[in-house]
């Protein structure tokens, strides 16, 4: 147990090389939690991305399970699905954790490279089986340091590697050291880009920063401001007027330090050793023969179509556009359950069939104050004495629930206020079904149902729309409009991290169309400022924040936050920690505004930060301000004219400061001399009445 508890901890703590063999635990892939299997016989599934430089054949799964300490282990089974293809099926054993390890092959992946897993379990508790269907204690947890151990392989690699399949891998980004706009905005589709293939670590790096450990990633730039030594990988020219992708591949041999768990007296150690390794490099460079032709590349970048058709190591640019094509609803303010991703279950059995669906207020052009939620489906009809119900549920929160007859046909309708549904969503139809007179045992099967996900659909009845803008309605309020993208010229190469994460949140949703402008904040003329949504990066000196008389937070003078609760200072101009400040605000044509700022030594860090942090499921409705560091930190105010959670320290006399600074210290020193007067009075008393006595 213990050797099996070592093995568990390391596979958790990291993603570790050994021997050309990659451990990517179920946590390094995108599954934080564990995955509970909740019911007397439930399923989940796991959809894993299997990028071109790994091999199946030798490869193997790794699943870890807990099991519930209240079933009846001989009783129960779990049972293993890759693909639609059975692999497994046992019955439980008396180990708290137990563990299933299957070896992998080619023909266990899809045609679009993607690795389904799916665990199917039917458990028991008691001998009755009716008793068991709705027992809270049915249950099993796949924990999330099970994984996958693929073999690396360099075995067709010059031809299994394209242009279309190349982002899966890739999490790093490099830009010249003094990017020009062309650069920032090839940087942030670059990263959207990335982002949209579920990698959560992006790095952004200047191209004279760039680690050597770093071997596959996207490098950007003009082809003439491509480092020297990069330059000569890029066999095709573009000409003028031209773009170009090329993606340069190479296998060269490196010298590292590998980790290998060696087995010392029934204890699993590290032990490091230096070794010889052949590995791929891959580097995708965004280019063009002048700015004209990179802006072709980077407008390809926003285009999923060309990038995913695109077969071969280089594409030649020589005209591009991004023109979507709106459909009937041109306001998606109506959208099917398919639209969202929604795929059609069929649901068969007993006790509860659920089916899930998520969405997001994005995904509407504007933040919806009220959601009609329509669903419709069929069921087997039920028979006299049978129980069926359908339930809706909203993030947890049970909205609806209605009586199932003979009819086998759903249609029914629910709303939802702005209180009721939040920035990202899950709704849940769910069906349950009690045969008559409790008999089940012969009745699992005899009840199907499924949800039509065409038919179905969420509608948005009003717009929310309130006198301040809040992070609540990012980034939707940018929707509808034109929106530039502002900076700082001195603090552009710090910006571009957040400038890929702001580009990602404005097309994440069901219609990406969203293709700002970039521009410096010294070339914006004043009017622009009111015809267009804004989003600024800038540094708290910026010339334009007088162009922002209706941003929560004046820059212009000295000023700190407190927290209402308690009334300690959370946040104070001067600070020296690297901060990332973000408010978010209507302008003077009533145009969307967010300006980020940025403070500190770690500016690129703050910067990020603060574009993530207002990216986040936000507990209220109302913060218009976001304070982040970069140990990420996080605080959220609601700042209008009238609050008292900030102040301006710079409207205060000197004195009124020198007793805000010191008062405390000031009263300790009047009670001091308070006590001492009280001691030393004391003391002449007492020697008043011993002379009187004498």
């Amino acid at each position: 147990m213990k050797r099996l508890l070592t093995l568990l901890a390391f596979i958790i703590l990291s993603t570790t090389s050994f021997a050309q063999t990659t451990i990517m635990s179920f946590k390094a892939m995108g599954h934080d939690d564990d995955e509970t299997v909740y019911g007397m016989s439930g399923a989940t599934s796991f959809y894993f991305k299997i990028t071109p430089q790994y091999e199946l054949n030798g490869s193997k799964l790794v699943i870890y399970f807990e099991p519930s300490q209240a079933l009846i282990r001989e009783k129960s089974y779990v049972n293993l699905f890759i693909g639609a293809k059975p692999v497994y099926s046992a019955r439980l054993t008396k180990d708290s954790i137990q563990k299933i390890s299957i070896n992998l092959t080619r023909a266990d992946v899809s045609p679009d490279n993607y690795l389904k897993i799916a665990v199917k379990t039917l458990l028991t508790i008691t001998d009755d089986q009716c008793r068991d269907l709705d027992n809270p204690a049915m249950w099993l947890k796949i924990k999330n340091y099970s994984y996958l151990s693929l073999v690396k392989s360099n075995k067709n690699f010059f031809n299994n590697i394209n242009i279309s399949n190349c982002f899966d891998s890739k999490t790093a980004i490099v830009y010249p050291s003094n990017p020009t706009l062309h650069d920032l905005k090839a940087v942030a589709w670059a990263y959207s880009r990335l982002k949209k293939t579920q990698q959560k670590n992006i790095r952004v790096y200047e191209n004279n920063k760039l680690p050597d450990t770093v071997r596959n990633y996207i490098m950007v730039g003009n082809i003439s401001s491509l480092p020297a030594n990069k330059r000569p990988l890029v066999k095709v020219t573009p000409q003028n007027n031209q773009g170009l992708f090329y993606l340069h591949k190479a296998i060269s041999t490196v010298t590292d330090t590998i980790t290998r768990m060696v087995d010392v007296k029934g204890r699993l150690l590290p032990v490091k050793s230096v070794s010889q390794e052949v590995v791929p490099t891959e580097i995708l460079f965004v280019t063009g023969g002048d700015d004209a032709g990179y802006e072709k590349t980077i407008t390809a970048l926003g285009n999923m179509n060309i990038l995913n058709s695109t077969f071969g190591d280089y594409l030649l640019v020589n005209k591009a556009q991004n023109q979507f094509f709106k459909t009937v609803d041109e306001n998606r303010s109506k959208l099917s359950l398919k639209q969202i991703g929604g795929v059609s279950d069929f649901l068969s059995g007993i006790g509860s069939l659920k089916s899930a669906f998520n969405f997001k207020n994005s995904d509407f052009s504007f933040t919806p104050k009220e959601v009609e939620i329509r669903i419709v489906a069929n069921y087997s009809s039920l028979n006299p004495g049978d129980r069926g119900f359908f339930n809706i549920y909203l993030n947890g929160l049970l909205l609806s629930s209605e009586k199932l007859d003979a009819s086998g046909k759903l249609n029914t309708t629910v709303t939802i206020n702005r209180y009721q549904h939040h920035k990202y969503n899950t709704l849940e139809a769910e069906f349950r079904f009690y045969p008559n007179n409790g008999n089940c045992k012969n009745s699992f099967t005899n009840f199907f149902a499924e949800v039509d996900v065409d038919k179905s659909y969420l509608e948005s009845k009003n717009p929310f729309i309130t006198s301040d803008l809040s992070f609540y309605q990012y980034p939707e309020a940018f929707n509808s409009g034109v929106t530039k993208i502002v900076v700082t010229k001195d603090y552009a190469k710090y910006a571009a991290g957040a400038m890929g994460e702001i580009i990602y949140e404005l097309n994440n949703n069901i219609n990406a169309n969203n293709f700002p402008e970039f521009v410096y904040s010294v070339d914006v003329p004043p009017a622009d400022l009111k015809k267009n949504n804004i989003i600024a990066l800038l540094s708290k000196d910026d010339k334009m924040f007088k162009e922002f008389p209706d941003a929560p937070i004046n820059f212009e003078r000295n000023f700190r936050l407190y927290n209402t609760d308690n009334n300690t200072i959370v946040y104070s101009l001067s600070d020296t920690t690297s901060n990332g400040l973000a408010q978010i605000f209507y302008g003077r044509s009533n145009n969307a505004t967010l300006v980020l700022t940025a403070t500190g030594k770690h500016l690129a860090e703050a910067f990020l930060s603060a574009s993530k942090s207002i990216t986040e499921q936000l507990s209220t409705l109302s913060s218009n301000v976001c304070i982040s560091d970069v140990n990420n930190n996080k605080y959220l105010f609601n700042i209008n004219k009238s609050s008292d959670n900030l102040e301006y320290i710079d409207t205060k006399s000197a004195i009124t400061r020198f007793w805000d600074s010191y008062n405390l210290y000031i009263l300790l020193a009047i009670l001091v001399l308070i006590l001492l007067s009280f001691l030393y009075v004391r003391s002449k008393v007492q020697k008043s009445q011993e002379l009187f006595n004498d």
